[in-house]
């Protein structure tokens, strides 16, 4: 989608929860006679998935009430079912024919060509044999990230909540010890709870297929299932207890208490963090989650825009990091108003880098968390589409695919998705389940995006995402970096041992330092595998810098050495004194390590309607005790 500054509209922007008396508002507004229900401010359906008017509890019971069953039913077969019985009979085919082969070289040593026909089926179960052996391994991950991960989190949060809850008055080394308690205590009842399963499934197992299986398939499906729970079990009640003491033993986030102090001369990066516009495609629109508690329409966002363009005039910036939910459900609408916002500022336009968020690609209904979506239906992939199609438009020929298979930066994403464009136009244009399956690779490929370091000690950006394969509106906030993208990252820095690098996502990867007000805050919007992705970014923790959004939470921390920033939404809310803010970061190498130096707060004035242009000032921070601890016992 080209990016031009012409289709940006004049006039009213968008209304704002500070517009309420806008003079600019048609004049037929003004001579209308009072309305019994004012269509400008909203009603109960734009609060009926709000979270912060309702209830986790009131907006699941509408769920149960208004499901489809049938629907769900489908999902379940083709999400766990499918996958559990390509588990379960990799090991039926593979051991059924191992227990021939004796039978086959016995008959092979009656001569030349017996050896040579036996000597085929090894090669052509060699080679045939891989692609099962693929599927099997896709399948496992697949239960393993849609089941198994989500239950051992579960339980860690779980009993730390409870902890938290009883406790609140710990110190900050108690709570340590509480959080590695829970995540040891977690992976016990996971591990437990593993057993109890493969215990009740293997008396149904079998492992060795035969021919007369061919014969009643459909005799297979209760062993088949059962293998898959015994091979997952067995799987989990080790690994459960290895994720329960490595989470244990990196201890639990702290808020950063120190900045670096950046050498003059320094070759530095300003880089400016946004996260979560929420861009809506009505004027007077809210947001799913605010509902009326929030702002109308799109002003705030485009005032953040005009202030980030003084301040870059002012003082130039490099980056512009958007880390996901620019809009608000994923809508041709939405994207439309980002994109124009965007193209207003064309100065700014050519330094943003932006990554998929949840609502960008995982939310199927914005006005009914209970409409649940099939695997195979083409509506998540045109909202994967429409987000590949943004991302082309504003970096396509500057970001870097990696290719899997060579361990090595690929085409640029512009490049990558050229041989697929005819096919992703006439797909947005007509929509279709067998074109929705042809492009479905062409997601996947697209991540991880590399903007590469300009030189060898240089900066570069890894964007992820971190989106998990959800189709259901009420779980569309969990997150899940794949193994493949991690091994990408981890051969991007390998290529440039002595570049720094920015690691963007947009879920968090860890529970902030303060307490979580509901369970949901743990679990319902949780990065599945954030534990085991810290753990892997800790070689690298020295050059390298955590950025992400999602939360909504104003946040500089650490976990394990790995330095981590979190994005506020500037949309979400209602202001505070009338102002908005985010943060401009300066960033720089030296000696081969990141230095990250004190955040400079932007402050974005909301009153009537105009924005104030207040310099940025460095952000407050709050000195760290006497004793030197690195965890105070509060969020910034």
């Amino acid at each position: 989608m080209p990016i031009d500054s012409q289709t940006v509209k004049s006039g009213l922007r968008g209304v704002d929860d500070s517009d309420a008396q806008d003079p600019n508002r048609p004049a037929s507004m003004h001579r209308c006679k009072s309305l019994l229900i004012d269509p400008r401010l909203g009603d109960a359906e734009d609060d009926v998935a709000s979270t912060k008017s309702r209830s986790l509890v009131a907006i699941g019971g509408r769920l149960l009430a208004e499901i489809s069953l049938p629907k769900l039913f489908v999902a379940w077969i083709m999400l766990i079912g499918l996958p559990a019985i390509l588990l379960g009979l990799a090991p039926l085919i593979v051991l059924g024919w191992a227990t021939t082969m004796p039978e086959r070289v016995a008959a092979a040593r009656a001569g030349f060509w017996s050896l040579l026909i036996a000597a085929g089926l090894v090669v052509l179960a060699w080679f045939g044999g891989r692609p099962l052996l693929r599927m099997a391994e896709q399948s496992f991950w697949s239960l393993n990230a849609l089941a198994v991960q989500p239950i051992y989190a579960l339980f860690r949060e779980g009993l730390r909540h409870i902890g938290v809850k009883l406790v609140p008055d710990l110190g900050p080394r108690r709570r340590t010890q509480l959080y590695a308690a829970a995540a040891v205590g977690g992976g016990i009842l996971a591990s437990a709870l593993s057993v109890w399963f493969v215990t009740m499934a293997w008396p149904l197992s079998r492992w060795v297929g035969d021919a007369t299986d061919l014969m009643a398939p459909l005799q297979l499906i209760v062993p088949v299932l059962a293998n898959a729970v015994v091979i997952v079990g067995c799987y989990v009640t080790i690994a459960a207890l290895v994720w329960a003491f490595a989470d244990g033993a990196m201890g639990r986030p702290a808020d950063l208490m120190a900045f670096d102090e950046i050498r003059s001369g320094t070759r530095t990066w300003r880089v400016a963090h946004l996260s979560d516009l929420h861009m809506v495609g009505e004027r007077y629109g809210f947001r799913i989650e605010s509902g009326r508690t929030g702002p109308q329409g799109n002003g705030r966002a485009h005032r953040v825009f005009d202030r980030l363009d003084t301040i870059h005039a002012e003082q130039p910036l490099d980056l512009i990091l958007i880390t996901g939910d620019m809009t608000d459900a994923g809508r041709s609408a939405e994207w439309a108003e980002f994109l124009d916002a965007v193209a207003a500022h064309p100065s700014l336009a050519e330094r943003v880098l932006i990554l998929p968020g949840n609502h960008d690609v995982n939310v199927v209904d914005r006005a009914n968390p209970a409409r649940l979506e099939l695997p195979t239906s083409p509506g998540k992939r045109l909202r994967q589409l429409r987000t590949l199609s943004a991302i082309e438009a504003l970096h396509g020929d500057k970001v870097l695919c990696f290719d899997s298979e060579t361990d090595r930066f690929g085409p640029s994403l512009t490049e990558r998705l050229r041989p697929h464009r005819d096919e992703i136009e006439a797909f947005a244009d007509r929509g279709g389940i067998r074109l929705s399956h042809r492009l479905a690779q062409v997601w996947d490929d697209a991540f991880p995006m590399i903007l590469p370091p300009s030189a060898d000690d240089g900066l570069g950006i890894v964007l992820l995402n971190s989106n998990a394969e959800a189709h259901f509106s009420f779980t569309n906030a969990l997150g899940m970096v794949s193994v493949l993208q991690e091994q990408a990252l981890r051969a991007a820095m390998e290529q440039y041992p002595r570049a720094g690098w920015i690691v963007a996502l947009h879920h968090h990867l860890v529970e902030y330092p303060t307490p979580a007000k509901a369970f949901s805050e743990r679990i319902g919007t949780a990065l599945v595998n954030g534990s085991w992705f810290v753990r892997q970014l800790r070689p690298n923790a020295g050059r390298s810098i955590v950025f992400h959004g999602h939360r909504h939470t104003e946040w500089i921390g650490q976990c394990g050495g790995v330095r981590i920033v979190s994005a506020s939404s500037p949309v979400m809310d209602r202001a505070e004194n009338g102002q908005v803010s985010f943060f401009v970061h300066r960033l720089a190498l030296d000696g081969g390590q990141m230095q990250l130096a004190a955040p400079e707060r932007v402050m974005v004035s909301l009153r009537n309607g105009q924005e104030r242009a207040d310099q940025p000032h460095q952000a407050d921070r709050t000195e760290p005790p006497a004793s030197g601890s690195p965890d105070p016992e509060h969020r910034r």
